[in-house]
């Protein structure tokens, strides 16, 4: 199926541009892709060039923000309209130490000694909003980005691929490559289209069975 959507696209247009893209329109899996670009380049029905873009990935911390909202929206959410004691606070350690850090420069708290209070009435988590497009694949800006690989949320991923292009022995259809020539193909002529496995020249024969050594008593004596 993948063989067959990228050399029928090439067909009718002149190229590929990314390999990625295809594969999503095409709704077959890029590994896929790949592999049939790999097999049609090899035997040059294809030119395929290499694409290389960086992505960003989110990490174990940033997944977990992604699903719960981020520590400074968990722990804004948790303070009532009326404030509370600390020790009160249903929060885990590193939520709440994280949470207060970010939220207080945010200037969303006003952190006391043994009370917090709400210093505004709404909030927007932002930084779980930023995490979900990275997820879904969309692009953020560079501020954006800089701010959560600052907080080590995000990672960069090298994600590589290729634009393709019809090669010197394209075809609509790849056919088998016969391993014979035969009297019947050269009398036909059609050994001219013909595609032909290549030779591997680098293939050992089969092993050779030495003999063994002949016992003497094996051969009848001469007389000497």
């Amino acid at each position: 199926m993948a063989e067959e959507a990228v050399l029928g696209f090439l067909e009718k247009n002149e190229q590929i541009i990314d390999s990625g893209v295809f594969a999503e329109e095409q709704g077959i899996s890029h590994d896929e892709i790949v592999n049939v670009i790999k097999s049609l380049n090899g035997f040059r029905f294809v030119e395929a060039q290499d694409i290389k873009k960086e992505r960003w990935q989110l990490t174990d911390e940033g997944k977990t923000y992604a699903a719960n909202g981020s520590p400074e929206f968990q722990l804004f959410m948790a303070i009532p309209p009326e404030g509370i004691s600390i020790v009160e606070l249903k929060l885990g350690d590193s939520i709440f130490a994280i949470g207060s850090r970010q939220a207080n420069r945010n200037k969303w708290l006003e952190m006391g000694k043994s009370q917090v209070s709400r210093k505004v009435e709404h909030v927007d988590d932002n930084v779980k909003a930023m995490l979900v497009k990275i997820k879904d694949g969309e692009t953020l800006n560079k501020e954006d980005i800089t701010a959560l690989k600052g907080r080590k949320l995000i990672s960069p991923q090298i994600w590589k691929g290729y634009s393709v292009k019809k090669g010197p022995n394209y075809a609509p259809k790849r056919r088998k490559p016969a391993t014979d020539l035969t009297r019947e193909n050269l009398q036909k002529g059609d050994w001219k289209e013909m595609q032909f496995k290549e030779y591997n020249f680098s293939a050992k024969g089969l092993p050779v069975e030495g003999g063994s050594a002949a016992n003497a008593d094996d051969f009848p004596s001469n007389g000497i």
